[in-house]
């Protein structure tokens, strides 16, 4: 793992899991959750405008559609969420996990030409475009990079930020410098939401889904 912003370098165990090729798309959202949150509106579109716990809060309800094992138990009350990681349902994937699927078995910050595979300021007429159209890196996954950023379970650095958590990726309207497999942000996990954030799915059994 690498904060470019802090260049600090650490590791991390990663145990086997699965993660969702594509962004979480404004339909699948929209099937699940029953409203579309999105500015920019189209059903292929990655849903944005979402915050941390409307993420976690579609995992559970999308583990419960499946009939699986929710992931997270959550006091809206108190803003207080816990992940159980050894349910069989969906969930954030955490920011290690993130990454190494990113790189996919590598130590490159892109698996390409930033054009050609990832939707950022000088190409994404300044919004979202359809997922999948870019090419995808070597494990099949697409839109890692660029067109939204996308949430992830851990909490950033809880001395400094308390109870903010990570998103990675960079997203539509960062400029190249931003968009790369080892960029870090954070934010509030309840209330920040912005048309360039969105998620994308892990679990620790197999998704059996044909998007």
């Amino acid at each position: 793992m690498r904060d470019d912003r802090t260049k600090e370098t650490w590791s991390v165990d990663i145990n086997s899991f699965e993660l969702f090729k594509f962004p979480i798309t404004q339909e699948i959202y929209s099937a699940i959750i029953d409203k579309n949150p999105s500015t920019f509106k189209g059903d292929r579109l990655p849903v944005e405008t979402v915050s941390w716990i409307d993420a976690v809060n579609f995992c559970n309800e999308l583990s419960n559609s499946y009939g699986k094992d929710k992931c997270y138990s959550i006091d809206s009350a108190a803003e207080k969420v816990t992940l159980d990681p050894n349910t069989n349902g969906f969930r954030l994937p955490t920011e290690a996990e993130w990454q190494y699927a990113c790189q996919a078995g590598t130590k490159e910050i892109r698996h390409g030409e930033l054009a050609e595979i990832a939707w950022f300021k000088e190409n994404s007429n300044s919004r979202t475009q359809e997922v999948g159209q870019k090419k995808p890196n070597q494990w099949g996954l697409y839109d890692m990079l660029g067109n939204v950023w996308e949430w992830c379970s851990d909490i950033y650095d809880e001395t400094v930020y308390g109870t903010y958590r990570v998103f990675r990726g960079g997203g539509w309207c960062d400029q190249e410098r931003s968009v790369m497999a080892t960029t870090r942000r954070r934010s509030h996990p309840f209330s920040f939401k912005i048309d360039d954030l969105g998620f994308r799915i892990a679990t620790n059994s197999k998704i059996k889904n044909n998007s």
